[in-house]
């Protein structure tokens, strides 16, 4: 075997070969591919897996990916045999609340460039026969889904990676990894050493063992997935290879349907979570194992990814089945499996570099649907170039050290796995374990009837019953039945009594870092687009690009010393990054945990912060976007002027111990100007009228700043930072989008991931969404062709599948001139 590789890939399953081929055509050919198993079939996921390709998701990046995996697959054959059957794909709907959501989801599809359409009970049955009409509401219709052929694919891509220079080692396991300095010098196996650059472990069920050897935690869960094979089945005849029928989804009982020649295939998510540890799953043994046996139905003995039939988990589905298919009653279940693949936290795949070991690179919890999309990107990610599709939701980085412990990977992978096929709500939180983190105020919160919702692990009061009194007098418009769950009027109610009073919100789940030492300007300097060189004091909002321009975060900057600044960013990635750039000369610590932070915000608040804090705090005194630190009373605090709401007021950041006594202070001293908790439902409907962005909900490292109304924040006369270059070369012509600000002319509220249409055509997609109870609208974020994107341009909005008139609105559409922040 060779004794060296630039990049060596675990597995040779479809996530491996799809990056081979990938990395191939880029013209990165010193690739070597080890698989523990034989090939083509390995007897991984890859090889039991039915290939089902249903691309339209609640994501816009796992749609984007199942698109280009759909575009990937379409154009590969073997021995003149297709590698995917685009026979297209149906979901129906046999509840109303189904229904709707098919209406919903439509709008997803149409947002992402996927073309759909909704069909009647009728339409239905005449591409699948053997449908009872009678049981469904109808069914979304997306011609371009279909049927991939794992192994055939995988093994296409092969030899074409082959062809071009990469090389395939079957039967060859992983035993180790020599790690110095922080990196992997040489890949271990059972067939001698191979020294590498670079390590991608897309090693499948077994990706945790892997990266066990190597130190690296891969936070995924294996569970067991129900498939079953029927008899033949009266009527039904493929013309073709081996399926003429769209592929069919029953998610109101969590099942799939794949035609087989005249059998179906059944698939069921309906059972109980079935979790295996990855360190107890064997390799398959050569050279039997694997083959492309599913799509003919059967022949899974031997695979190490598939477990014994339980047919006990299939009694119910069963009944379903016939229920929805009667013709099902006159055949039987002729054989089934229990196939393993992976599950994370989120239900989103897990790539990139890990935390531990620069050179170490993961795509792991890739399914079928997305692994010629995830090789394509991964591939581009590895050959330094920044992915064209946003990985921000898929990023291994995204989790932090709580998220890795196995008790939290078991627990949320199960409920991933429950989840598959319901209908989730964008701020459905889950349900265990909670409460997981909390900050200070937590106890204070309760005892105010905070209701709360999670994010990253944290508890976050989504507002308060005890602000019901706040509602006496209000007319709050109530937003419709989708936008309305996780909804209270007392949203409204705290909305607008922050801009006339104040109010304290809990903004201690917002990710920080400290960044000291002699080199920390340049880090910053290099790694952002506005000018940190200015006096202690100072705070600056500023962006991080990606080489091509794309915004890879937006952050504050507070510089507190000469050699010391707190930067407020959006997760763990953003800090990632930073530690990645700094050198021996620069020190950056999360020190999330450690602190917590009170906004103060609202016309009153100056008057509450001067009765505690030891320093004048007028504003020729404490002027806006500025640090000092002082005692409120006696808890040191680093109070920055700036607020997310565009009210008057303070960040105040203390360290956690003094938390409550910061949330004490405050309440006593701002009893007599009517002080109250706001909670982030008011947060998020104040900031959207005040025309804030949040990263990865309104930009991300697709968009430049000047597309997302931010160019103000890039000061590209400072000298060279990351991404400067490529910015100016974008200004040389005019932003072909932009994003805009709309108001919802009909009151609706809406949720975000909606299609914006004119001249009935798709143009665009929505952002964020939801009222403004300061201005009495209905408002939402849009990216809009840049000649569509002036104020009064009239838009239609999709929402479940309804056209809704919308204008294009002067940005922001609340105190443009920011005159309430600065006084």
């Amino acid at each position: 075997m060779d004794s060296s590789a630039q990049v060596l890939l675990i597995g040779a399953g479809i996530v491996g070969c799809s990056t081979a081929y990938h990395l191939a055509r880029l013209g990165l050919t010193d690739v070597m591919v080890v698989e523990q198993g034989p090939l083509p079939a390995t007897g991984g996921s890859s090889s039991h897996a039915p290939g089902l390709v249903f691309q339209t998701n609640p994501s816009e990046t796992l749609s984007r990916l199942a698109t280009r995996t759909v575009e990937t697959y379409a154009g590969l054959e073997l021995d003149g045999r297709p590698c995917f059957h685009q026979v297209g794909g149906i979901e129906v709907a046999t509840t109303p609340e189904r229904w709707d959501d098919l209406k919903r989801k439509l709008g997803l599809a149409t947002a992402w460039g996927i073309h759909g359409e909704l069909l009647d009970p009728r339409q239905v049955q005449e591409r699948i026969p053997q449908i009872d009409a009678s049981r469904i509401h109808g069914g979304l219709h997306v011609p371009t889904d279909g049927i991939a052929k794992p192994v055939r694919a995988a093994e296409a891509m092969a030899r074409e990676a082959q062809r071009l220079g990469v090389r395939f080692a079957a039967n060859t396991e992983v035993i180790g990894f020599d790690v110095r300095g922080g990196e992997v010098r040489a890949v271990r196996t059972n067939r001698g050493d191979v020294a590498v650059q670079t390590v991608l472990c897309c090693a499948g069920i077994w990706g945790p063992k892997i990266g066990e050897l190597a130190g690296v935690s891969i936070p995924v869960q294996p569970l067991a997935h129900q498939y079953a094979v029927t008899g033949s089945v009266p009527g039904l005849v493929a013309a073709r290879d081996e399926v003429d029928q769209p592929i069919l989804r029953h998610q109101d009982r969590s099942m799939y349907f794949r035609q087989i020649h005249d059998r179906y295939g059944i698939g069921s998510y309906q059972h109980r979570a079935i979790p295996v540890d990855s360190s107890e799953i064997l390799p398959t043994a050569a050279p039997g194992g694997g083959a492309e046996a599913p799509s003919e139905g059967g022949g899974w003995k031997g695979m190490a990814s598939v477990q014994p039939f339980t047919p006990e988990d299939f009694a119910d589905p069963w009944q379903d089945a016939c229920d929805l298919l009667p013709v099902l009653r006159r055949t039987e279940v002729t054989e089934g499996m229990n196939g393993l693949f992976l599950f994370t936290a989120d239900g989103m795949p897990v790539l990139g570099p890990s935390k531990e070991i620069d050179n170490f690179w993961v795509a792991e919890a890739v399914w079928i649907t997305h692994a010629g999309g995830v090789g394509q990107v991964v591939a581009q990610w590895l050959a330094g170039q920044v992915t064209d599709i946003d990985l921000r939701q898929a990023d291994l980085r995204r989790f932090e050290d709580f998220a890795h412990s196995p008790s939290y990977v078991a627990e949320r992978g199960a409920q991933s796995f429950r989840e598959v096929y319901d209908i989730i709500h964008p701020q459905q939180p889950p349900e265990h374990p909670r409460p997981l983190r909390t900050s200070p105020f937590h106890d204070r919160q309760r005892e105010l009837g905070a209701v709360f919702l999670e994010a990253n692990g944290w508890e976050r009061p989504h507002w308060y019953e005890s602000n019901k009194p706040l509602l006496e007098g209000r007319d709050i418009a109530q937003p419709g039945p989708w936008a309305g769950r996780y909804w209270s009027p007392v949203v409204g109610a705290e909305h607008q009594a922050t801009r006339e009073r104040v109010a304290m919100y809990d903004m201690t789940s917002l990710a920080r870092a400290e960044v000291t030492g002699r080199g920390a300007l340049d880090l910053l300097q290099r790694l952002t687009t506005n000018q940190l060189d200015r006096p202690p004091g100072y705070v600056t909002y500023a962006l991080m690009l990606e080489p091509t321009a794309g915004i890879r975060a937006d952050i504050t900057v507070a510089r507190l010393e000469r050699d010391t600044f707190q930067v407020g960013c959006n997760g763990p990635r953003d800090i990632a990054w930073l530690r990645r750039h700094a050198d021996e000369t620069a020190q950056v610590r999360d020190i999330t945990g450690g602190t917590c932070c009170i906004g103060l915000w609202g016309p009153r608040a100056r008057a509450v912060l001067a009765e505690l804090a030891d320093r004048d705090v007028s504003h020729d005194a404490f002027r806006f976007f500025r640090a000092q630190r002082l005692h409120v009373r006696e808890v040191p605090v680093v109070a920055l002027r700036l607020s997310y709401v565009g009210e008057l007021g303070w960040e105040l950041y203390t360290s956690a111990e003094f938390g409550r006594r910061l949330w004490d202070l405050l309440a006593g001293a701002g009893a007599e100007h009517g002080i109250f908790p706001g909670g982030r439902g008011a947060f998020n409907g104040l900031r959207l009228e005040k025309g804030y962005r949040a990263w990865g909900a309104d930009m991300w490292s697709l968009h430049d700043p000047d597309e997302a109304g931010l160019g103000f924040a890039v000061k590209t006369g400072k000298g060279d930072f990351i991404g400067r270059d490529a910015l100016l070369r974008r200004r040389e012509s005019a932003p072909r989008r932009k994003l805009c600000c709309l108001t919802i002319d009909d009151g609706t509220v809406l949720m975000g991931s909606e299609p914006v249409f004119a001249d009935g055509e798709p143009v665009g997609f929505t952002t964020s969404a939801g009222y403004g109870y300061s201005v009495g609208a209905s408002l939402a974020y849009a990216w809009l062709p840049a000649e569509l994107a002036h104020p009064g341009t009239p838009v239609r909005v999709s929402y479940f599948d309804e056209p809704h008139p919308a204008t294009v609105a002067a940005d922001p559409v609340f105190d443009p001139e920011m005159t309430r922040m600065r006084c």
